[in-house]
């Protein structure tokens, strides 16, 4: 494995304005954006934009599928941390060179701002977290990854942007007219607007998945297979074009290695799941299949505690009435015995007179 940086020879081609350019797609001055006195930067305002679309549209696909409210963004405090971490450690591992060795200082790799977070971290590190959050919940963490598989897809395709943001990750030279304007002081020029290219694809990615899934009622993690395959596919491609500094395996960029490797595991586990688990999980989380989780039954146990009180005190009043239609049955037996008895006094008086 080695480095290599293509980035000499291909820009060649475009040495002394030979290309002709008909439009572009300008990069921006800045890679801050101000929200009033508070700068930011633009590649965190995507990642943070991109992880709040993730936890809303997670959110209603998990209580559609029979979830209760507020678990996404509760187990996405777990997962998303360790997200962040994972895609950091996978970017400096492999492009270590970056960071360490002559000339260079290891405490930028600390600067996750400076841009640097690898997708594939992202997902390793984000599926530890959510696991441990998933397990102290008690739900299955497939049925989870199902729910939130369209919306990390779109939250790449906003990620994305912050490529465009720090002028990084482009492809090669390009004439298109939706060519990239670069300037940042290592290339000059227009080239493929990679970022772009991943952007649509993640689109398009979340949308078939969505499809999909209500189509075919994917469930047990086939949904966040096929998002992963699909991803794959695209981000082969995407990587190819691409021509910043990355290690070479067989004349292949490691991501591009990573690619086939990971949509390869994708597919086997659609298969073999179709077969071993087909349909979709009926229960997602503990307490929520009568669609309120324990307040639900609380109120179940009420009102049948409340039905049996009412059957109590409908008993209670048949059985009042009945008692009290006895002692009137007596009394009318003691009314009717009595006038008797009191005709026997009177007859007896009267023998007595």
């Amino acid at each position: 494995m080695r480095a290599v940086d293509s980035r000499v020879e291909l820009r060649r081609g475009s040495v002394g304005g030979t290309m002709e350019i008909l439009a572009s797609i300008p990069s921006p001055g800045t890679s801050e954006v101000h929200l009033g006195p508070l700068p930011l930067r633009g590649y965190a305002l995507c990642i943070i934009i991109g992880v709040f679309v993730a936890i809303w549209l997670g959110g209603k696909r998990w209580v559609a599928r029979g979830g209760q409210p507020g678990t996404v963004a509760d187990i996405a405090v777990w997962a998303v941390p360790f997200g962040l971490i994972g895609a950091r450690l996978y970017h400096v591992i492999t492009d270590y060179q970056l960071y360490f060795g002559d000339g260079r200082d290891p405490v930028n790799a600390f600067k996750i701002w400076d841009g640097g977070i690898g997708i594939w971290g992202a997902i390793a590190g984000g599926a530890v977290g959510a696991w441990i959050a998933c397990r102290r919940r008690g739900i299955p963490l497939p049925a989870f990854a199902d729910a939130v598989a369209p919306g990390i897809a779109f939250a790449q395709a906003i990620g994305r942007w912050g490529n465009w943001f720090n002028q990084e990750l482009y492809g090669k030279p390009t004439d298109l007219p939706w060519a990239l304007e670069i300037d940042n002081g290592i290339d000059s020029g227009t080239f493929h607007p990679t970022f772009l290219y991943e952007s649509l694809w993640c689109v398009g990615v979340g949308v078939l998945v969505i499809w999909a899934d209500r189509r075919f009622k994917l469930g047990h993690g086939r949904a966040f297979a096929l998002y992963v395959a699909a991803y794959t596919a695209g981000r082969f491609w995407t990587e190819y074009l691409r021509i910043d500094e990355a290690h070479e395996v067989l004349g292949l960029r490691l991501n591009n290695w990573t690619s086939i490797v990971v949509f390869l595991a994708a597919v086997a586990y659609l298969v073999i799941s179709a077969k071993r688990r087909p349909g979709r999980e009926e229960v997602v989380e503990p307490g929520a299949a009568d669609g309120s989780g324990g307040a639900g039954e609380a109120a179940a146990e009420k009102a049948g505690a409340g039905d049996g009180d009412a059957d109590a005190d409908a008993d209670g009043e048949r059985t009042a009435t009945e008692g009290d239609k006895e002692p009137a049955k007596g009394a009318d037996l003691s009314k009717k015995g009595g006038e008797p008895g009191e005709g026997t006094d009177k007859a007896g008086a009267a023998s007595a007179s």
